[in-house]
């Protein structure tokens, strides 16, 4: 483990737009707590900053949509977002917000400042504008062709299909987002950080430098965009939502959102300050210490060369060590999509899962997209809980406390002699910090989770070994030594569980009567036992003494039945149904046909006056219809839709003159005419909702 030291975490800005979701979860906000926390737990001095990003065109979108202002939106969805972290138990020393006002001064006095050195270039270029809107096109008021990946949906400053990073001309076929219109180029002026001017230094500082224990796909992609040749990039938008540009000439220009977004972590550091009363200028400029973003794969660039060559251009900021980036967490096999409401939302699991916080983080942790896309399942989530929180860790700890209760009335019982098997069972106890250690901190995050639960394993692994249940009828001595280890272990466990579970090892270190390390209190009973720190589980003999008091057994985690997921899964087919409807394309007009063509066909009324099945066929029914001059067969491909015995007696609507077709070996006279509902049902096109003569022509 490393010693101890100062540690600057950054967690990726969200967007105020909408709420949070596992993906966002999985990819930033969960490992980013494991690490922060692990740290605290190993005696560093960390600061774990965050806030919402309330200046991007996404959030004027939103607003324009539910007809309301962009401070509206970022409002409703700041208290929304801060206050399910806040459940969710992720552990941010300050949560900002990027319209505060010590953001806007920091954001500005950072431009200013390079702006005064040269930083800079102004240029007039040709921007997209929409005409009829009366507007540039900045970033996502624009969707285009991706030049890179052919994505026809690509945003005017990123393809989420490729993760490629572009501006708003590059799109091929480009068209407003806010008309539909083909935009027209307009002459603006803009401030760009010329990138091309720091290339020798991101070469040197990442391919040349110690970056290559940076994760494959972060250093893949930074290496890629070097490789490429870096240009210069707009760092203002011709925007009236966002920090106004403190120069001359930037009068109706706002700063680009990824050119103040990183500036908030500084900002939030620096109203953590003051309201601590201390000072911020140790975090991002102490030699010292370590600066560590946590980003999705889609915020690579920004935070890998743009932020970086900022930093480096105003001369007084360190850089980062490391960027984690995550890939993109996927649901039950599709994409996470804030649009189309495929998403599981944290607002609504905390409503649905009520002090469930750690079943989720678990599920995250060990379904982690730390190098490809994974997949997030409800039957996973289900499996994990009910075979691995229950079955292994809920179990071993249940069993420890009510036996302890059962034959020594919840007090620790003093140990004899340990035998072989206790001592390699401590010592392999004492080992499980430096290893869970070692994946933490190469942010392996899903291996340290899997090695918390061998710990667990481990522990019923010795009482099913041990036996106590037994023991207890032949050698009370021994059993109690077999407590005592079996008390270790669930001890451990308590401090080791708090980066992954926090949730679960505050009930479990009240279960055993262990000190909160983090309130440094006891409620009054003098009784608790102080909370070990990390390291101390490997440097201490003793993790919970003899003669310690306990308490009652409580449940860890409970089952999750198969109704609960059945729930889950019926919300996200609702929504995909939804999504369906409201996507669904009307299908474009035939080619013209003139009056005389329209008259050959004879359309009449029938009845249905018997329906069978078709044998080996799953769409087709014959039926017997009676159209007023005759009755026919008539062969219809509506069995997925309707059985035979509701179709009997139906009043539809026949073409009669369409010529006789071979289908399956039965000679069908007719069409019976049909439709669809938006959501994909067949429905028949009836002739009215009373009864009317067969035979009756229709005009």
């Amino acid at each position: 483990m490393n010693q101890p030291q100062r540690y600057t975490i950054t967690a990726a800005l969200p967007y105020t737009n909408g709420s949070i979701h596992i993906g966002h979860l999985a990819g930033v906000y969960v490992p980013a707590d494991i690490y922060a926390r692990y740290l605290r737990l190993t005696g560093n001095d960390v600061l774990f900053v965050c806030g919402s990003d309330e200046h991007g065109v996404p959030i004027t979108i939103k607003a324009k949509s539910e007809g309301v202002s962009p401070q509206d939106i970022v409002d409703k969805y700041h208290a929304i977002i801060k206050a399910s972290f806040e459940d969710f138990g992720i552990t941010f020393d300050n949560y900002s917000r990027t319209s505060a006002k010590i953001h806007h001064e920091t954001a500005s006095e950072f431009f200013t400042t390079l702006n005064d050195k040269g930083e800079f270039i102004e240029e007039t270029t040709e921007q997209l504008f929409d005409e009829e809107a009366n507007q540039f096109l900045a970033d996502r008021f624009v969707i285009g062709t991706c030049p890179k990946c052919g994505n026809e949906e690509s945003y005017g400053d990123q393809c989420e299909n490729c993760g490629t990073s572009h501006n708003a001309t590059d799109l091929i076929n480009p068209k407003s987002a806010i008309t539909g219109n083909v935009p027209t180029l307009k002459q603006t002026k803009h401030w760009f950080l010329p990138l091309d001017k720091h290339e020798d230094f991101l070469k040197e500082w990442i391919l040349k430098g110690h970056k290559k224990d940076w994760k494959p796909n972060v250093y893949g992609q930074v290496k890629s965009w070097i490789d490429d040749g870096l240009r210069p990039r707009a760092v203002t938008r011709d925007l009236d939502w966002g920090i106004p540009v403190p120069a001359e000439g930037g009068e109706g220009k706002v700063l680009y959102v990824w050119f103040d977004a990183p500036i908030g972590y500084i900002s939030s550091t620096k109203e953590w300050a003051a309201r601590e009363g201390k000072d911020w200028k140790p975090y991002w400029k102490g030699e010292n210490t370590k600066l560590v973003h946590f980003i999705g794969k889609d915020n690579i660039v920004f935070h890998c060369i743009i932020f970086p060559a900022m930093l480096k251009a105003e001369g007084s900021y360190i850089l980062p060590e490391n960027v984690p980036a995550n890939e993109f967490l996927n649901l039950e096999g599709n994409k996470l999509s804030t649009s189309k409401n495929w998403a599981v939302w944290l607002t609504e699991y905390l409503q649905d899962f009520p002090n469930q916080q750690d079943v989720l983080r678990y599920v995250l942790t060990a379904n982690a997209p730390e190098t490809k896309d994974n997949d997030f399942t409800w039957k996973d989530f289900q499996a994990r809980n009910n075979n691995e929180l229950v079955a292994i860790f809920g179990n071993f700890i249940n069993r420890v406390v009510v036996l302890t209760n059962k034959y020594y009335s919840g007090i620790v019982p003093v140990p004899n002699e340990l035998s072989q098997i206790d001592n390699e069972t401590l010592a392999t106890v004492k080992a499980y910090p430096d290893v869970i250690a070692s994946s933490i901190e190469r942010y392996r995050f899903r291996e340290a989770g899997q090695e918390l639960m061998n710990l667990a394993r481990l522990g019923n692994k010795y009482l099913a070994d041990e036996e106590p249940w037994k023991v207890i009828k032949v050698d009370e001595e021994r059993t109690k030594t077999i407590m005592y280890v079996a008390l270790q272990i669930a001890s451990a466990l308590a401090t080791l569980s708090e980066p992954f579970l926090p949730f679960t090892s505050k009930k479990l270190k009240d279960i055993l009567g262990i000190a909160q390390m983090d309130k440094n209190e006891n409620d009054g009973h003098t009784e608790l036992v102080e909370a070990l720190q990390w390291n101390e589980v490997s440097t201490k003999d003793v993790l919970i003494p003899a003669n310690h008091q306990i308490g009652k057994a409580e449940l860890l985690f409970s089952k999750i039945e198969d109704d609960t997921i059945k729930k889950q899964l019926e919300k996200l087919e609702a929504s995909k149904k939804a999504n369906e409807i409201a996507n669904a394309t009307v299908e474009p007009q035939k080619d013209t046909i003139t009056f005389e063509d329209f008259t050959k066909l004879d359309i009449r009324v029938g009845t249905i006056l018997e329906a069978e099945k078709m044998p080996k066929t799953k769409k087709l029914l014959k039926l017997k219809v009676d159209t007023g001059i005759d009755v026919r067969t008539i062969v219809s491909g509506i069995a997925e839709s309707f059985t035979a015995e509701e179709v009997v007696g139906k009043q539809v609507t026949v073409l009669v003159n369409l010529a006789p077709r071979a289908l399956r070996g039965v000679e069908s006279q007719g069409m019976i005419l049909m439709t669809e509902t938006p959501d994909g049902k067949l429905v028949f096109v009836n002739p009215d909702t009373s009864k009317v003569a067969n035979g009756l022509q229709i005009s």
